[in-house]
């Protein structure tokens, strides 16, 4: 008897098992486009089983912050700090900020609200860039902006940024800048630090196609990354992440060959879909948003072809395709997505 499919859509992407248990006649491998991570893996040299039996010595940790500075575009180390992976530096944003009111950009990636939700903040959603500029004025308000956008590929100007979070300071608030998908697409924030209205967050792991490291970071000032230190504690992230994000945030050669990689596999998705009639937006290069009133059907349709893709609650119209990592990946995809335009009225 075959298992019905899951009645709501995940809270993240990922998670790949939990969903194709409702498939189990999919064709496997399973193929994850849901997330919006880079499908090329950094191919980072695994220290040694010795590194393992000891912990983390400070000068690598060190040494992590000096590499992200660095390769991120911070003037000092000491405006840096890590975490295992950018959700739990997000899930810390209520102890370091006093904020009674978020004001988050959206409709995006839903860890924000529920950190500011819990924290027992008054969370407001607003989708335009004024509104959040006017609500960056109230008193007690911390205001989240997504940069690019995560999951539309929406891409605000660093110049307008920058202009909210002065703003943001003269008022006694703060501007917290998502910069998972920058590596990729947009212009940082970051070499406007130190600032006091702004905070900037990585991912390491979507750049670099090693979301299991669990590796982010923070940046801001020095006196607000001391905190974070402080409120992450002793060995915030573990040898394998040290290890990774000191060989790789050091490789400029290998992420800018990755750009060019993923701009051509963008492009080449986009075409596959306007071929297939399906209306796309987002400029962001590590996925793309389909807009269909059939997009449940259309997700549970790529789950019977053993693709998963992400799906949304508010945004029943939409469904965010990542990019396929090999050619057995983009035949899947292509024969899937040809076979519904073919039964499509």
């Amino acid at each position: 008897m075959t298992r019905q499919e899951p009645a709501r859509p995940e809270a993240h992407g990922g998670q790949v098992r939990a969903i194709m248990r409702h498939f189990p006649n999919a064709p496997r491998p399973f193929i994850d486009l849901s997330t919006g991570i880079n499908p090329q893996t950094y191919p980072m040299t695994m220290p040694s089983l010795q590194t393992f039996a000891r912990l983390p010595e400070a000068d690598e940790e060190d040494d992590l912050r000096e590499a992200a500075a660095a390769a991120y575009g911070a003037v000092d180390p000491d405006m840096v700090a890590t975490g295992p992976g950018s959700q739990s530096l997000i899930s810390l944003l209520p102890r370091l900020i006093t904020a009674s009111s978020a004001c988050i950009l959206g409709p995006t990636y839903s860890g924000h609200a529920i950190a500011w939700q819990q924290s027992g903040a008054t969370v407001r959603n607003v989708v335009d860039s004024d509104d959040l500029a006017r609500q960056s004025t109230e008193p007690g308000t911390v205001c989240i902006v997504c940069n690019p956008n995560n999951p539309d590929g929406r891409i605000l100007p660093a110049a307008m940024l920058r202009e909210f979070a002065d703003r943001c300071a003269s008022h006694g608030n703060h501007l917290v800048v998502d910069e998972a998908f920058t590596d990729f697409d947009g212009e940082s924030l970051i070499p406007a630090l130190p600032h006091p209205g702004l905070i900037v967050l990585r991912s390491f792991g979507k750049t670099y196609g090693l979301p299991g490291i669990r590796l982010g970071f923070l940046l801001s000032s020095p006196e607000t990354a001391k905190r974070t230190r402080d409120l992450v504690g002793a060995w915030p992230v573990g040898s394998l992440a040290l290890a990774a994000g000191r060989q790789a945030l050091r490789d400029g050669r290998w992420l800018n060959l990755a750009r060019q990689t993923a701009s051509r596999a963008k492009d080449r998705l986009t075409a596959l879909l306007e071929a297939t009639d399906l209306r796309h937006e987002g400029h962001a290069r590590l996925f793309t948003l389909v807009r269909t009133d059939a997009a449940p059907d259309l997700w549970i349709h790529l789950c019977r072809h053993g693709i998963a893709t992400r799906r949304f609650s508010t945004q029943p119209d939409a469904l965010r395709l990542g990019l396929p990592g090999d050619e057995e990946a983009w035949a899947r995809l292509d024969h899937a997505l040809r076979a519904w335009h073919a039964k499509s009225p």
